[in-house]
């Protein structure tokens, strides 16, 4: 086995849902939940099959994020993951549409930082081991970085 780090490509202004699923549809139900729960949302889908011709399956709203997931996931080499690249919404506006996904396992991450992917190669194919999801803690949060983050979220909306 061997182990490589994969860096996903996160276009300007979007987020990046990485996860793991197992059937043909899935390109199309994940579509059909993010444009159900984010309509305004601009996105692109990327599967990768694991049997048969196993393809890379694309479907999105958005042609530069479409071609965009699918090099990340021709890169990954992983079969039955998927790639999602998001504007105009945050993951956490669709999560739950997507974890909800009959053919969904699990998702890896939702993030909008550097993102590296650690893959085992073996002799059948690759499967992902984890994510690096941005970096390292530098410390704890003291009271001015709580208000600004509180701050944040209302700004987003997601508070009162």
């Amino acid at each position: 086995m061997d182990l490589e780090m994969v860096r996903m490509n996160i276009p300007e202004s979007s987020n990046l849902i990485l996860g793991q699923s197992h059937f043909i549809k899935t390109a199309e139900d994940l579509y059909e939940a993010v444009a159900g729960t984010a309509p305004k949302s601009r996105f692109g889908i990327a599967f990768s099959e694991a049997s048969g011709p196993c393809l890379v399956r694309c479907e999105g709203n958005d042609p530069e994020l479409v071609e965009a997931a699918r090099a990340n996931s021709l890169a990954l080499g992983c079969g039955h993951t998927f790639v999602i690249l998001l504007r105009e919404a945050f993951p956490i506006n669709v999560l739950n549409s997507i974890k909800s996904v009959q053919e969904v396992c699990g998702v890896y991450c939702a993030t909008a930082n550097p993102v590296e992917v650690v893959v085992a190669r073996t002799e059948q194919g690759g499967g992902i081991l984890g994510v690096i999801d941005g970096s390292s803690p530098k410390g704890a949060e003291s009271e001015e970085d709580v208000a600004d983050r509180r701050t944040m979220l209302r700004k987003f909306g997601y508070k009162l």
